[in-house]
């Protein structure tokens, strides 16, 4: 028997796509810090163009048999030859669900598509803090999540971890 189809379109591909979909329950700050260690000093006499260090880790941790906390960390740290100018680091976290989604595209969702949708917002609060600490404001450039989710696949399988069954647990 031929599948049913809804206004011309394939039911399995409609099936397909509800599998694909995250549902993100809630978004908030787990963590905030920001230093400035040399003010007012560093802020009367400014130095040229610092160098900044970007850092980025993504994690998540199951709350129960749907839902998901995925956690998304950025820090900021810029400093000239011998002054740190400050030091942001953000922890900024998600509840998620992905309803329907099959186990081998569960940890890709959680891993890719929920720190995708996540980070304009850390985005905003790392450069509204660097503003609000007396600096320009950090704009960080957007980053692949699948290339950080194909990094720690590739981490686990040096370490002698099994990549086959992976689920949504540690970081990225």
């Amino acid at each position: 028997m031929a599948e049913q189809t809804t206004n011309g379109t394939d039911t399995s591909a409609q099936d397909q796509q509800a599998g694909r979909q995250i549902v993100v329950h809630a978004q908030y700050i787990k963590d905030l810090s920001f230093e400035n260690p040399n003010a007012p000093d560093i802020l009367i006499d400014p130095p040229s163009q610092p160098d900044v260090e970007i850092g980025v880790n993504v994690g998540a941790r199951g709350l129960n048999n749907e839902q998901y906390e995925v956690m998304l960390s950025l820090s900021a740290r810029a400093k000239t030859s011998d002054k740190t100018l400050f030091l942001a680091e953000l922890t900024y976290a998600a509840i998620v669900s992905a309803p329907g989604a099959s186990r081998e595209n569960l940890n890709p969702l959680i891993m890719i598509e929920a720190p995708r949708l996540m980070f304009p917002f850390a985005r905003a609060i790392i450069s509204d803090v660097t503003r609000d600490g007396g600096f320009m404001p950090l704009n960080i450039q957007p980053l692949d999540f699948v290339a950080v989710y194909q990094s720690n696949l590739e981490r686990q399988a040096a370490a002698g971890g099994d990549t086959a069954d992976a689920t949504p647990e540690g970081e990225a």
